[in-house]
């Protein structure tokens, strides 16, 4: 491929890196193509170092970076693990564009009805419904949000947790913390492969979208979240408070059951509405048109 890539010699090709294990097969491609001595490399960095640490993460990150001639961050703390690497060579940090290929807003009764009639979910209409979407993996919290739907409060409440999301490790210890915290009725869950045409049902059935995460540079759900205009409570960690405003867009809670569930129920205190106008407004800095305006500044950067 990378032969194939030089031969062609674009001006631009923008390639996106997210895991060192990428780094030797992209960083080999990218060296090809760099022998034509025209095209330039702009790299879309959703990570620089990963969550869960493995051997020979830097060494792959640094081969990857090499062949490269500058970088798109979509976090504050991406950018700082990037200057770890490399000082010298531009870099921008934008927001993630809004997901918009996954369908246009439908109201919660028409996406509830949906999941209750093509996915079998009991979800009833009136229900106080909180989400977790995505891959399950540890660093995402969802054994801690599980540990606030404990909370006599939250059981109280009424509120119910959405999991819908394929698990990334074993589902063992999550099964087993259900059982012990009984919470069971308090769940829904939906944890095999999920098609890109039923995203939207998932996202406009809630009414809030949850990232417990225990670390984070910056989510994919954050962008799917305002898309859809859901209100998000998001825990203060890695770049995530700075993509939710508190009690604007979203609330921002410590990662840990009490701090959840305390902003579990000051979001339904507040209420849905509450929070729309500043999703609204909000959405409108995730453009498409400002990341490629960013892509083609670095490639000219590049040139000087």
């Amino acid at each position: 491929m990378g032969s194939e890539l030089k031969k062609l010699s674009p001006d631009i090709i923008v390639v996106r890196y997210w895991l060192p294990f990428m780094g030797m097969a992209l960083g080999t491609i990218l060296k090809k193509v760099k022998k034509n001595k025209h095209t330039k490399i702009v790299a879309i960095t959703d990570n620089i170092l990963p969550h869960e640490k493995r051997p020979g993460d830097n060494s792959f990150t640094r081969y990857f970076l090499k062949n490269c001639d500058a970088f798109i961050t979509m976090s504050e703390r991406v950018m700082e693990d990037l200057r770890q690497f490399e000082k010298q060579k531009p870099a921008k940090q934008v927001l993630h564009p809004l997901y918009d290929n996954f369908g246009e807003i439908i109201s919660k009764r028409e996406a509830r009805n949906f999941l209750r009639e093509q996915s079998g979910l009991q979800i009833a209409n009136g229900e106080k419904i909180i989400l977790f979407f995505g891959f399950i993996r540890r660093y995402k919290g969802l054994d801690i949000l599980m540990e606030s739907m404990s909370d006599a409060r939250i059981k109280a409440a009424g509120i119910r947790l959405l999991v819908a999301g394929e698990f990334y490790e074993d589902e063992k210890p999550y099964k087993e913390l259900i059982k012990k915290l009984d919470i069971g009725k308090s769940l829904i869950l939906k944890t095999d492969f999920i098609s890109d045409a039923e995203v939207k049902y998932f996202l406009c059935a809630a009414d809030v979208v949850m990232q417990p995460y225990r670390n984070a540079t910056q989510s994919g759900v954050t962008p799917l979240a305002y898309h859809f205009e859901k209100p998000m409570i998001v825990s203060n960690v890695g770049g995530l408070p700075s993509l939710v405003h508190h009690e604007k867009t979203g609330l921002v809670a410590a990662p840990d059951p009490q701090s959840l569930a305390d902003a579990i129920l000051r979001y339904y205190e507040l209420g849905e509405d509450y929070f729309i106008p500043h999703l609204r407004n909000e959405k409108l800095k995730y453009s498409w048109k400002n990341l490629v305006k960013t892509i083609s500044e670095l490639a000219n950067d590049t040139q000087k």
